[in-house]
């Protein structure tokens, strides 16, 4: 079963590739969406695929790439908006 979700990713997560690294870990998952940063410092990303795939990227989230210090995750489930690929925003 596909889902989707809306993510705001918070802590030390701009300046420290986190977009790239979050676009091909994304891809390399076979997911859709898109990352881009906010004004107050926090990463968005929607994300959607298959549920378990979704899961394994949002552990990943927690974490992040090597540099970034996340601190916490907001997440909504959203509605299937069928992206064509993983972009950065």
């Amino acid at each position: 079963m596909k889902i989707h979700w809306e993510i705001s990713v918070i802590g030390k997560v701009q300046g420290v590739w986190f977009r790239k690294s979050t676009q091909l870990e994304a891809r390399k998952l076979g997911l859709i969406g898109f990352v881009k940063n906010e004004k107050d410092g926090s990463v968005y990303l929607e994300v959607e695929g298959e549920e378990a795939a979704v899961s394994e990227f949002v552990a990943w989230c927690t974490h992040g790439p090597e540099l970034a210090d996340v601190q916490s995750l907001k997440m909504i489930k959203g509605e299937l908006l069928e992206f064509n690929s993983f972009d950065i925003a």
